[in-house]
Protein backbone atom coordinates (compact mmCIF):
# COMPACT_ATOMS: atom_id res chain seq x y z
CA UNK A 1 0.00 0.00 0.00
CA UNK A 2 1.28 3.60 -0.23
CA UNK A 3 1.91 4.72 3.44
CA UNK A 4 4.04 1.03 3.84
CA UNK A 5 7.30 1.48 4.06
CA UNK A 6 10.76 2.33 6.01
CA UNK A 7 11.09 6.03 6.57
CA UNK A 8 14.31 8.08 8.02
CA UNK A 9 14.44 11.53 9.54
CA UNK A 10 15.61 14.30 7.21
CA UNK A 11 14.53 17.24 8.74
CA UNK A 12 12.58 18.81 11.20
CA UNK A 13 11.33 22.39 12.01
CA UNK A 14 10.43 24.16 15.41
CA UNK A 15 11.24 20.58 17.44
CA UNK A 16 12.50 22.56 20.77
CA UNK A 17 9.88 25.70 20.72
CA UNK A 18 7.10 22.92 20.06
CA UNK A 19 8.00 20.04 22.66
CA UNK A 20 8.15 23.26 25.17
CA UNK A 21 4.83 24.30 24.52
CA UNK A 22 3.40 21.00 24.84
CA UNK A 23 5.30 20.85 28.34
CA UNK A 24 8.72 18.47 27.53
CA UNK A 25 10.86 17.97 29.58
CA UNK A 26 14.57 19.75 28.88
CA UNK A 27 16.63 16.28 29.38
CA UNK A 28 13.87 14.46 26.58
CA UNK A 29 14.29 17.47 24.50
CA UNK A 30 18.05 17.00 24.46
CA UNK A 31 17.38 13.61 24.91
CA UNK A 32 15.88 13.23 21.44
CA UNK A 33 16.96 16.47 19.73
CA UNK A 34 19.87 15.06 17.25
CA UNK A 35 18.87 10.97 18.15
CA UNK A 36 18.45 8.96 14.72
CA UNK A 37 14.92 8.48 13.96
CA UNK A 38 13.71 5.63 12.16
CA UNK A 39 9.65 5.36 10.61
CA UNK A 40 8.04 1.86 9.68
CA UNK A 41 4.91 2.07 8.26
CA UNK A 42 3.04 -1.52 7.57
CA UNK A 43 -0.59 -0.49 6.13
CA UNK A 44 -2.81 -2.61 4.84
CA UNK A 45 -6.22 -1.39 3.74
CA UNK A 46 -7.31 1.26 6.39
CA UNK A 47 -5.17 -0.56 8.81
CA UNK A 48 -1.59 0.61 10.03
CA UNK A 49 0.70 -0.16 12.37
CA UNK A 50 3.56 2.19 12.76
CA UNK A 51 7.32 1.50 14.67
CA UNK A 52 8.58 4.81 15.49
CA UNK A 53 12.18 4.27 16.35
CA UNK A 54 14.25 7.24 18.18
CA UNK A 55 17.62 6.39 19.44
CA UNK A 56 16.58 3.18 21.76
CA UNK A 57 13.19 4.75 22.38
CA UNK A 58 10.40 2.67 20.52
CA UNK A 59 6.64 3.41 20.27
CA UNK A 60 4.13 1.08 18.19
CA UNK A 61 1.23 2.23 17.48
CA UNK A 62 -1.52 0.17 15.80
CA UNK A 63 -4.99 1.70 14.27
CA UNK A 64 -7.46 1.46 12.17
CA UNK A 65 -8.69 4.90 10.16
CA UNK A 66 -11.96 6.19 11.70
CA UNK A 67 -11.91 3.86 14.80
CA UNK A 68 -11.04 4.53 18.29
CA UNK A 69 -7.30 3.23 19.30
CA UNK A 70 -4.65 3.80 21.95
CA UNK A 71 -1.79 5.89 20.55
CA UNK A 72 1.88 6.29 22.49
CA UNK A 73 3.13 9.13 22.79
CA UNK A 74 6.65 10.23 22.63
CA UNK A 75 6.68 10.90 26.77
CA UNK A 76 5.13 7.36 27.23
CA UNK A 77 1.34 9.00 27.69
CA UNK A 78 -1.61 6.84 25.86
CA UNK A 79 -4.16 9.13 24.46
CA UNK A 80 -7.25 7.64 22.90
CA UNK A 81 -8.40 9.16 19.55
CA UNK A 82 -9.67 7.93 16.31
CA UNK A 83 -7.52 9.04 12.82
CA UNK A 84 -9.31 9.71 10.07
CA UNK A 85 -8.18 10.50 6.20
CA UNK A 86 -7.88 13.87 4.50
CA UNK A 87 -7.77 12.72 0.89
CA UNK A 88 -5.86 9.25 -0.39
CA UNK A 89 -2.34 10.23 0.92
CA UNK A 90 -3.36 12.57 4.34
CA UNK A 91 -4.25 11.46 7.91
CA UNK A 92 -5.52 13.58 10.33
CA UNK A 93 -5.18 12.81 14.31
CA UNK A 94 -6.09 14.48 17.37
CA UNK A 95 -3.90 13.65 20.21
CA UNK A 96 -5.83 15.85 22.85
CA UNK A 97 -4.57 19.85 22.05
CA UNK A 98 -2.63 17.87 19.65
CA UNK A 99 -3.15 17.86 15.66
CA UNK A 100 -1.07 15.50 13.77
CA UNK A 101 -1.13 15.39 10.01
CA UNK A 102 0.90 12.70 8.35
CA UNK A 103 1.05 13.12 4.82
CA UNK A 104 2.93 10.78 1.88
CA UNK A 105 4.21 13.01 -0.92
CA UNK A 106 6.20 10.59 -3.48
CA UNK A 107 8.98 9.02 -1.11
CA UNK A 108 8.60 11.98 1.60
CA UNK A 109 6.77 11.19 4.82
CA UNK A 110 5.63 14.32 5.97
CA UNK A 111 4.27 14.60 10.12
CA UNK A 112 3.20 17.89 10.75
CA UNK A 113 2.27 18.36 14.71
CA UNK A 114 0.11 21.68 15.48
CA UNK A 115 -0.86 23.40 19.21
CA UNK A 116 -2.29 26.43 19.07
CA UNK A 117 -0.62 28.37 16.27
CA UNK A 118 3.10 26.17 17.02
CA UNK A 119 3.64 23.71 14.65
CA UNK A 120 6.71 21.23 14.28
CA UNK A 121 7.32 19.52 11.17
CA UNK A 122 9.07 16.40 10.38
CA UNK A 123 10.15 14.99 7.03
CA UNK A 124 11.60 11.41 6.56
CA UNK A 125 12.41 10.00 3.34
CA UNK A 126 11.99 6.49 2.36
CA UNK A 127 14.49 4.28 2.73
Amino acid sequence: MAFSGKYELESKENYEVFMKAIETSDELIQKFKNSKSITEVVQDGNHFKCTFTNGNHVIYNEFTIGQEADFETLMGYKIKSVANWDGPNKIILQLNSVTLVTELIKDKLIDTFTVGDIMYKRISKRI
